[in-house]
């Protein structure tokens, strides 16, 4: 569910058109400190949104880099106590 929501574009969807976080419209923006924070920000709120019920976010790191994305996402499940690292990437090419 996590890369669902990470790479679902909002729109994308028709029974749920405001669901997903909009990453890949940002990624190919030239790269600054300030996208970098809004990449972050983008994806923590997003899972927030949409995962509350089940986990809790713990971390979230973006690094954008030519063409290619990546994520992790440091998590732990609302009913376990061991923590989790999960990392997407994705690629222009």
């Amino acid at each position: 569910l996590i890369e669902q929501v990470l790479f679902t574009r909002p729109g994308e969807r028709v029974n749920r058109p405001e669901f997903g976080s909009g990453l890949l419209q940002l990624v190919f923006a030239p790269a600054s400190a300030e996208l970098a924070a809004s990449l972050q920000f983008t994806v923590q709120a997003a899972l927030q949104q949409y995962l509350a019920d089940s986990l809790e976010i713990d971390e979230v790191a973006v690094a954008s880099e030519d063409s290619t994305l990546r994520v992790r996402v440091r998590y732990r499940l609302r009913s376990e106590e061991e923590g989790r690292v999960v990392e997407f990437v994705r690629s222009a090419s």
